[in-house]
C-alpha cells in the first residue's frame, strides 16, 4: 500500500516537474548588426521592426542622392520636366564642389544626355557630377536645389537632417540619420520610374556627342553586381548605396517575398578583413541579416474585425441610454510568428457620456493594440446604428445651458435688483400715500361746515 503511495506521489512531482519545466513561447531574439545605426522598417504598415541608434546623426555618403531623385522626380511629376528631355553638362555642374576620388559615371563637360540617363548614371554608378546636372536642372543652380533639399526634408518630418550638397560627399554638415532616411525613401518608392532605376544591376547609355556607349554596374552587390556575388540576395530591389571614410558603409535597400515587404536602413557599417580572408562588407551583410530575420520570423496576422462590437458608449437626451461602437476597418498587423492576436492588449479610450442626436458612422472613440511598449496599431471606434434625440429632453437641456450662461445669469441678477428696488419703491410710496391721505381727509370732513344760512 506505501509502495503504491509513493509510487503516485512520484508521478505527480513528475508530472509538476515536466509542467514547470514546459517549453514556452521564446521572445524572438533580435539579429546581431555591426553597423553604428540600422532600422527596418513594415513597409505595408509603417511600423519599425528593428531599430538601433534610428534617430541619432550620421553621415549618409551618396544615400543623398535618394533625396536627389526625389526632388527629379516630383520635378517631373510637376511637368517642370520630363524623363526624355535633353541635359548639357555645364562648366559649373562639372566643377562644383566635385571630389577628383569620387564616383562618377565619367561625363564630360559639354555631353548631352536625357535626364533619364543622368538619373542611371547617378543611381547605378552613384555618380556625382551628374547629381549636379539635375540640380540645375530642376533649381537652376547646385546652391538652390540643396536649399529645395532642405526644406523637403523638413516637409517629410526629418528632424535629424541637414544637407549641404546633392552628392553626399562629406562634409562636416551634411548629415541625417537612419529614420530621417527612411522617411525620404519611403517618399521616392511611390515613383515607379525611381524604383525602376534603381533597382537597375546593369545599364546601356547609348553613344552621346562626347561619348561612345558606356556599361554601367550597380554598386549595389544585393542586386546583382558581377565582381561580388557572395552578397546576392533574390527578394532585395534596389535602392542606394554610399560609402565615404567618415560615413563608414551605407545601404538603404528594400525586400519583398509574398506579402511581406521591408524597407532597411544600414548606416556606419565597416570593411573587414576576416581570418579565412573573407573580405566582409557590413552594410551588405548586415542588411541581409535583417532581411533573413524579418522574412523567415514575422507574418501578418488579422487581429481585428470591423463589425466586433468593443464597447458601449452612454448617451443623453435620448430614450436609448447607449449606442455600441466598432472598429472602423479590418486591422491586419505584421506580428512576430510567436504572437498571435489574442497576445494584444487592448486599450480603449471611449467618449462618456455623448449627446443625442448620434449617427451611424460617428467616431466615439479609440482601440490602440500593443504587446509590451511596442503600438502595432491605433483604430477609431464608430457608432454602430442612430441615436435620436428626444426633443422634450432636448429643450429642458436647451433651457439649463441659455440659463448657464454668464451673460444672462448677469441680466438675471439685473433684473431681480431692479424688480426688488421697484417693491420697494411701491411699498414705501404706499405707506406715505396711505399715511398722508387719511390726514387730509379727517382734516376736510370736519372743517367744513357748510354755508350757513340766514
Amino acid at each position: 500500500m506505501k509502495t503504491k503511495r509513493f509510487f503516485s506521489l512520484f508521478l505527480l512531482m513528475a508530472l509538476f516537474l515536466s509542467l514547470w519545466t514546459a517549453p514556452h513561447a521564446a521572445a524572438l531574439d533580435d539579429p546581431e548588426v555591426q553597423a553604428k545605426a540600422a532600422l527596418l522598417v513594415d513597409a505595408k504598415t509603417g511600423n519599425i521592426v528593428y531599430a538601433k541608434n534610428e534617430h541619432q546623426e550620421m553621415y549618409p555618403a551618396s544615400t543623398t542622392k535618394i533625396m536627389t531623385a526625389l526632388l527629379v522626380m516630383e520635378a517631373i511629376d510637376q511637368g517642370k520636366l520630363s524623363l526624355t528631355d535633353q541635359l548639357t553638362a555645364s562648366h559649373t555642374a562639372m566643377t562644383t564642389g566635385l571630389a577628383e576620388d569620387g564616383s562618377t559615371a565619367n561625363i564630360q563637360e559639354g555631353e548631352i544626355m536625357t535626364v533619364e540617363q543622368y538619373l542611371t548614371c547617378m543611381l547605378v554608378v552613384s555618380a556625382n557630377e551628374a547629381c549636379n546636372v539635375l540640380a540645375e536642372a530642376v533649381s537652376g543652380s547646385v546652391e538652390a536645389f540643396v536649399d529645395a533639399m532642405n526644406d523637403k526634408a523638413e516637409e517629410l518630418g526629418c528632424e535629424n537632417t541637414h544637407f549641404v550638397n546633392p552628392s553626399g560627399l562629406h562634409d562636416p554638415q551634411h548629415y541625417t540619420s537612419a529614420w530621417d532616411l527612411y522617411l525620404i525613401t519611403k517618399e521616392a518608392m511611390q515613383y515607379d520610374d525611381f524604383m525602376r532605376i534603381c533597382d537597375t544591376a546593369t545599364a546601356t547609355i547609348p553613344a552621346t556627342n562626347l561619348s561612345d556607349a558606356r556599361t554601367l554596374h550597380t554598386s549595389n552587390y544585393l542586386i546583382g553586381a558581377w565582381w561580388s556575388r557572395g552578397y546576392l540576395y533574390s527578394d532585395a530591389h534596389g535602392i542606394k548605396t554610399g560609402s565615404t571614410s567618415q560615413a563608414g558603409h551605407c545601404l538603404v535597400s528594400s525586400a519583398t517575398r509574398g506579402s511581406l515587404s521591408f524597407i532597411s536602413v544600414v548606416l556606419g557599417a565597416d570593411r573587414v578583413t576576416l581570418d579565412d580572408g573573407e573580405i566582409r562588407t557590413y552594410s551588405f551583410y548586415d542588411t541581409i541579416q535583417l532581411f533573413d530575420w524579418a522574412l523567415d520570423n514575422f507574418s501578418y496576422q488579422s487581429v481585428l474585425d470591423s463589425d466586433e462590437v468593443i464597447g458601449e458608449v452612454p448617451v443623453t437626451l435620448s430614450k436609448i441610454d447607449h449606442v455600441t461602437v466598432h472598429p472602423a476597418e479590418e486591422v491586419e498587423v505584421l506580428l512576430p510568428n510567436d504572437i498571435h492576436a489574442e497576445d494584444l492588449e487592448r486599450n480603449v479610450v471611449l467618449e462618456e457620456p455623448v449627446e443625442a442626436p448620434v449617427q451611424e458612422g460617428d467616431v466615439l472613440g479609440t482601440l490602440e493594440l500593443r504587446y509590451n511598449d511596442t503600438v502595432y496599431a491605433t483604430v477609431d471606434l464608430l457608432a454602430m446604428h442612430d441615436v435620436e434625440a428626444s426633443q422634450l429632453l432636448t429643450f429642458w437641456h436647451n433651457v439649463q445651458l441659455f440659463f448657464q450662461k454668464t451673460a444672462v445669469r448677469v441680466v438675471a441678477v439685473i433684473l431681480l435688483i431692479l424688480l426688488a428696488a421697484i417693491l420697494v419703491w411701491k411699498l414705501l410710496l404706499g405707506r406715505r400715500r396711505y399715511r398722508y391721505g387719511r390726514s387730509v381727509g379727517r382734516g376736510r370732513s370736519g372743517g367744513y361746515r357748510g354755508r350757513r344760512r340766514h
